[in-house]
C-alpha cells in the first residue's frame, strides 16, 4: 500500500528541521484511487460540527434526512459563532474509523482494513523511521470530507490524555485548486499564516504537535469534496 520508493532519510530530515512536511505520492497508485473510491462511495458520514452548544455529532441516517437548506442554515450557523474573538468552531463530513472499528460497524468496508494496517508493527515501524521518532506505538485515524462551507478553526491538537506527537493528513482530492479553500494553514504566535499546504492528490501531510494550524474555509465554487484521512501519531 505504500509507495516503496520514498526516500524516508530525505523527508525525515525536512520533517526534523522544519516540524512539517508533505510526502508526495505517499500510497503506490492503485491503492490511493482505491482509498478514494471508498471515501467518495462507500462511506457513511457523519457531520461534524462544535458550535455555541458545544462539540457533537449527526449521525448518519439523520444527516442524509436533513434537506439541503437544512444543512446550509445549520453550517451558517456555526460559521456565524466563529465570529465570537477565538471560539474554536468546525464543521466537516466525519467517519470516526477507531470507534466504527470497535463497534463492529459497517463490516466489510476498506476503512477497517486501513486502520489494522495503521497499528500494524510493519507500520509502525515504517513511521519511526520516517519521523525518527522511536514514542510511536499506535495509529488513530478518521476520514474526513470537506464541502463548501466547512472549515476548521485555529488549534494547536495539544492534548495531553492521549499522548499525541504527530498530526498527519493523508490527502485523497486530485486536482485541487488553491481558490478552493480547503488549505492546511500553520499560524505562529502573532497570528500570522506561515504556510499553506495544498491537499495534494496522495501525499501525506505530517507535523509535530502542538503547532497552531488551521482548514480555510472550502469556498461555494469548489468543485469537488475535499477527502483524506487524518489523525495523529500516539505514545
Amino acid at each position: 500500500m505504500i509507495n516503496p520508493a520514498l526516500d524516508l532519510d530525505a523527508w525525515r530530515d525536512r520533517l526534523q528541521r522544519d516540524g512539517r512536511v508533505q510526502v508526495e505520492n505517499y500510497l503506490q497508485p492503485d491503492a490511493a484511487l482505491r482509498l478514494r473510491e471508498c471515501l467518495q462511495h462507500e462511506v457513511r458520514w457523519t457531520l461534524a460540527l462544535r458550535d455555541a452548544g458545544g462539540a457533537r455529532t449527526i449521525d448518519h441516517e439523520g444527516y442524509a434526512a436533513m434537506e439541503p437548506a437544512a444543512i446550509d442554515a445549520l453550517l451558517r450557523d456555526t460559521a456565524s459563532g466563529a465570529r465570537d474573538g477565538d471560539a474554536f468552531r468546525f464543521a466537516y463530513d466525519s467517519y470516526m474509523m477507531v470507534s466504527a472499528y470497535q463497534q463492529r460497524r459497517d463490516p466489510g468496508l476498506l476503512l477497517h482494513r486501513v486502520l489494522e494496517l495503521f497499528n500494524s508493527p510493519d507500520y509502525i515501524g515504517f513511521v519511526r523511521a520516517l519521523t525518527g521518532d522511536e514514542r510511536i506505538r499506535r495509529v488513530n485515524a478518521q476520514a474526513t470530507r470537506y464541502r463548501p462551507g466547512h472549515f476548521l478553526r485555529y488549534h494547536t491538537d495539544e492534548e495531553h490524555g492521549e499522548g499525541r506527537l504527530y498530526a498527519y493528513v493523508l490527502n485523497l482530492s486530485r486536482g485541487w485548486h488553491a481558490d478552493w479553500g480547503g488549505l492546511l494553514q500553520f499560524i505562529d504566535a502573532e497570528g500570522r499564516v506561515t504556510e499553506s499546504l495544498m491537499p495534494r492528490w496522495n501525499s501525506l501531510s505530517l507535523f509535530a504537535v502542538p503547532a497552531g494550524h488551521a482548514v480555510s474555509l472550502v469556498a461555494p465554487w469548489a468543485a469537488q469534496d475535499r477527502l483524506a484521512i487524518t489523525g495523529w501519531l500516539l505514545t
